[in-house]
């Protein structure tokens, strides 16, 4: 194809970015698709530099540290057909101008929803075999436990509660597979059939939190999932019982999360906090009964590229006038995450 038929991109996101998610053969694959230039990122829809680039774009590559799509970065684009994100979720990104103007979008949500399953599975195995309890009394005592001590550890038939089939969710349902777990699921766009097909047998949020030892959080951050597990419900965990949160800090009270675990009745493996990161004096940095990690279960290093990789297949398709494989449409927000 002439360079002149070439659909105009534009990449919009934090640069430090783009060296990981586009390396060199990703890039070079990209610039035979689209007329882009790797050397103009764009962070700020109202810079001149911007206004200017954007005239031309028929395609923006987006990302982590892309701003807002406003009515105003829209009318300085008028020939903006699809937005390509290399991220996960849209939400920050997108609004009512970019649907209202049938703008395409498609999210490389998927390639960000392995690598989140992948740390929500490890984080099940390791708190199975209670190995954070262990490594810390192992640090005090240097002694191995006695058989008492690990007469209520294992994997064998312990109930993984999975709140939410949205893409991690469905993913880590699937490498949940193979083991001997029994999968319990709540969404309420599922129902029994589907929940069956998927390895999980559903419940309502209420009897998944009794009946879970390992409850993991996979919900969408909107409206109706705020603080979704609230003192009560927090309270209808079983003692001993271990919270996973990979998904966002606003889903969980953590006022009354912090209560439970200082008191020590429940674990907690928490990616994301509200607010993110803690304050320094927060008490779950120090708790033995909490492993905190700083939001890493979402790609990192070199696992961005695999969302470059989506993003420029994507874009390949889009050339040979082919439908988008990860578009994205208004009605999915109320389930991805």
């Amino acid at each position: 194809m002439p360079s002149a038929q070439l659909p105009g991109a534009v990449f919009a996101m934090d640069p430090v970015h783009l060296p990981l998610l586009f390396p060199a053969p990703l890039l070079a694959r990209l610039r035979r698709t689209a007329e882009i230039d790797p050397a103009l990122v764009v962070r700020d829809f109202t810079s001149p530099a911007a206004a200017s680039a954007l005239a031309g774009a028929d395609v923006l590559i987006t990302g982590w540290g892309c701003p807002h799509l406003s009515t105003e970065a829209l009318a300085a684009a008028p020939r903006l057909r699809t937005v390509l994100h290399a991220a996960g979720s849209i939400r920050s990104l997108v609004g009512e101008p970019l649907w209202s103007r049938g703008v395409t979008v498609s999210s490389a949500v998927t390639g960000n929803a392995l690598p989140v399953a992948e740390y929500t599975l490890a984080m099940i195995l390791l708190a199975g075999k209670d190995a954070f309890t262990h490594r810390e009394r192992f640090r005090r005592t240097r002694v191995h436990p006695a058989p008492e001590e690990t007469a209520a550890t294992g994997n064998l038939g312990r109930r993984v509660g999975v709140i939410g089939a949205s893409r991690v969710g469905r993913r880590l349902l699937e490498l949940l597979r193979p083991y001997d777990f029994e999968v319990l699921l709540h969404d309420p766009y599922v129902d029994a059939a589907e929940a069956a097909e998927l390895g999980a047998r559903l419940l309502s949020l209420e009897d998944l939190l009794r009946h879970s030892d390992i409850v993991s959080l996979h919900a969408p951050d909107i409206p109706e999932t705020q603080h979704m597990l609230d003192r009560a419900r927090l309270a209808l965990v079983r003692d001993g019982g271990v919270l996973i949160n990979t998904s966002r800090g606003a889903l969980v009270d953590h006022a009354a999360l912090t209560d439970e675990l200082v008191a020590g009745r429940l674990h907690a493996i928490l990616d994301v906090t509200e607010p993110e990161p803690l304050p320094a004096d927060s008490p779950l940095y120090r708790l033995p009964n909490v492993f905190l990690t700083p939001h890493i279960a979402g790609s990192l290093g070199n696992e961005l590229e695999r969302l470059g990789r989506i993003v420029v297949e994507e874009l390949e398709r889009l050339a040979a006038g082919l439908p988008l494989a990860h578009e994205v449409r208004r009605a999915d927000l109320a389930r991805v995450a």
